[in-house]
């Protein structure tokens, strides 16, 4: 075997472990972005501790194949940039608060599908996804609603012991 086969094998392997080790991963296009604007993308990536990573589309593609995963081989033609996750919503919604910021990259980055829980998720599927708030805005959420009634009941019991006095 040749040393180049051997290289691509060692990357295909490197990106199973990326997939098995990722909540979610975002497939999206990359067309025509500047150095300057993958560098802020990464930034932004690096911050929500996700990777944005280039592979060959056959490399990843082998790697899906050899994990069991179907439906992306329409998805993986073009350029495409692959943001691994350790949540299901934060590649998404980076990629969206992105766009929003700088319109100038609605056309250069444009998410494809992504793989989410086990599963395919389409373009439309990442736009709902990009839409739902983080794990924290939604714990503290809950908190809040759970907090409510014990404050309102808080509020009528002084209200009642004042009137008394």
């Amino acid at each position: 075997m040749s040393a180049n086969f051997e290289a691509k094998k060692a990357v295909v392997e490197e990106i199973k472990a990326k997939i098995a080790a990722s909540r979610s991963v975002v497939l999206a296009t990359y067309d025509r972005l500047t150095v300057a604007e993958v560098t802020a993308l990464r930034g932004k990536f690096r911050d929500a501790s996700c990777e944005y990573k280039v592979y060959k589309n056959t490399l990843v593609r082998k790697a899906f194949e050899e994990l069991g995963v179907e439906g992306f081989d329409a998805d993986l033609n073009g350029t495409t940039a692959f943001v691994f996750c350790p949540d299901e919503t934060s590649g998404c919604s980076i990629i969206a608060k992105a766009v929003k910021e700088a319109p100038a990259l609605a056309d250069k980055l444009v998410p494809k599908s992504a793989y989410v829980g086990g599963a395919y998720v389409d373009a439309e599927g990442v736009k709902k996804l990009a839409a739902i708030p983080s794990r924290e805005v939604l714990l503290a959420r809950m908190v809040g609603c759970l907090q409510a009634p014990i404050a309102n009941l808080a509020y009528v019991m002084k209200a009642i012991a004042e009137q008394k006095s």
